[in-house]
């Protein structure tokens, strides 16, 4: 009996799919990340299986915080709008909140509080 060879795609490059088998190989130890953080700078090269994950992470990782972005920049559009004022300091704190269910909040709060501090109340 012969054995049977595995081969990769035609368009796999031989970069991407060592990559990707020694990530495989990785499994979930803790080297498997330091593995990723380490070949992700190449593997925009590459199409493979992990790369696709990688890039996707990226991606999703992007939009939160697009979308934390979004709901800051309204959040003090709101604020602006209404008159209240907004100390550095509280802006600073929207900016860099990066968590959506606490903008959320705070944003549910700014429709009717007078004062910045309000906003932040209980938090």
């Amino acid at each position: 009996m012969g054995t049977q060879q595995v081969s990769a795609p035609p368009c796999a490059r031989p970069e991407a799919v060592r990559h990707a088998l020694t990530a495989q190989g990785l499994g979930n130890r803790p080297a498997a990340q330091q593995w990723r953080n380490l070949v992700a700078v190449d593997l925009s090269f590459y199409t493979s299986p992990l790369s696709e994950e990688i890039r996707d992470e990226g991606r999703d990782e992007g939009r939160a915080l697009g979308e934390a972005r979004g709901q800051a920049k309204s959040l003090l559009m709101m604020l602006d709008l209404r008159g209240v004022v907004i100390p550095d300091e509280a802006r600073e704190k929207i900016n860099g909140c990066v968590d959506t269910e606490l903008l959320d909040r705070w944003f549910t709060r700014a429709a009717t509080a007078t004062s910045a501090e309000e906003i932040f109340a209980g938090e």
